[in-house]
């Protein structure tokens, strides 16, 4: 079992209240500035990678029996351990490594009835110095804590939440497909799990973490477009709403879009701002990019879209490439004159759109289902950077101890 025990960072540390890895108790704070979010983005500047300062042993994980060549994106190869944690009042988060499996819960648990929940998405690599990395986890570790700020759920420190994604990762080592062959896709989860009738926050709280080895998000694969649709009468979000945290209940509302979308034969749909109905804002799972030339442009974070990390990433990518990134307002019209549009995100790397349809016209982007040049170029870099064939210039890449 791996033990979760006195860890220590490589690099500057963080603030006072981060230091309590599971014992610390964290109070529960919900404002529209979400002061722990500022918080912790400033802690997010550190280094969490961590090294052990009292023997850390995880039990082997199973030879996984997997076909690397036909990987898809699910739950079929998931790992046989997960890790799981209860909130206790006044004592902070408590909990370890346990075998992968179902977990008991009330039905009058605050989750299932009025759905108090946030969730991570995140992806282990095998690198080319024969390292398991993770790829910025605490920026991850920050955006579940301004969710949870939002949620009014007791915060996951960040150095907890990395030794948690960490000991997962180790102890499912034999789970991290070979580089280039797909990646162990992390999945942190934070539930109001305490029984509750009356609209109000959760008794109490689950954090738990577990993976599963996968593919290509779309089923064209990588090095491949996808063709995506724009939805004139849903909205996945609105002004002063919850579009910009990574809440549970901001997907399922998105399926039925996707639904008749997948039936036209489209990848996804790309959804509209609520105010005109004219800009674009994101694809039901990821942040879009138009390419006009040597400039960028992406819907600036106002509230509605998602701070995803690949977004994030990529501006700063482009930018140090010698690239104009704007974020800002990109209307529809423009993004039918772009030389190219491509989506990023955890699950989809970078993906190229072959294609936008838009009140029935369609524009086409690219030819042969290959990607435009400058999604390829970005797609190469960023991937270059998270599997360490490139000098990671950014300090992005953070080892997982095995």
């Amino acid at each position: 079992m791996l033990l979760l025990e006195d860890c220590q960072r490589l690099a500057s540390p963080l603030g006072p209240s981060q230091h309590a890895l599971t014992r610390q108790p964290q109070s529960r704070r919900c404002s529209g500035a979400l002061p722990a979010a500022a918080k912790v983005q400033k802690a997010s500047t550190s280094t969490l990678q961590c090294r052990a300062q009292a023997t850390i042993t995880a039990e082997p994980s199973t030879s996984a029996k997997i076909d690397w060549d036909s990987l898809g994106f699910g739950i079929t190869h998931h790992a046989p351990v997960m890790y799981e944690a209860q909130y206790v009042p006044g004592m902070g988060w408590q909990g370890n490594l346990r075998p992968y499996g179902n977990i008991e819960i009330s039905p009058a648990a605050q989750v299932l009835n009025y759905g108090q929940s946030v969730f991570e998405g995140m992806k282990a690599q095998r690198s080319a110095k024969g390292r398991v990395v993770l790829f910025r986890p605490e920026e991850n570790a920050a955006r579940l804590q301004a969710g949870a700020g939002r949620l009014l759920m007791p915060e996951v420190p960040a150095e907890t939440f990395a030794l948690a994604c960490m000991a997962v990762v180790a102890a499912s080592r034999d789970y991290v497909p070979p580089m280039g062959k797909g990646s162990f896709y992390l999945r942190p989860l934070l539930l109001g799990t305490g029984p509750i009738l009356g609209l109000g926050p959760a008794p109490s709280y689950t954090f738990l973490v577990f993976g599963a080895a996968v593919g290509s998000y779309f089923k064209t694969g990588k090095g491949s477009t996808v063709d995506l649709i724009v939805e004139e009468h849903f909205h996945r979000a609105a002004p002063g709403g919850m579009g910009g945290t990574k809440a549970a209940g901001n997907y399922s509302p998105v399926l039925l879009t996707q639904s008749a979308a997948k039936e036209k034969g489209y990848a996804d749909v790309v959804y509209l701002d609520a105010k005109t109905d004219t800009l674009l804002e994101e694809v039901s799972s990821c942040n879009i990019f138009l390419v006009k030339g040597r400039h960028l442009k992406t819907p600036s974070l106002t509230g509605t879209i998602l701070p995803g990390v690949t977004r994030k990433s990529i501006i700063e990518l482009a930018r140090a490439k010698g690239y104009t990134v704007e974020e800002t307002d990109c209307p529809v019209t423009e993004a039918m004159e772009a030389d190219e549009i491509f989506t990023v995100g955890t699950a989809v790397v970078l993906q190229a759109v072959g294609s936008l349809t838009y009140k029935g016209q369609r524009k086409q982007y690219t030819q042969g289902g290959k990607p435009g040049p400058v999604a390829a170029e970005l797609y190469e870099d960023l991937t270059a950077i998270q599997q360490e064939r490139a000098p990671d210039k950014f300090g992005w890449v953070r080892e997982v101890p095995l």
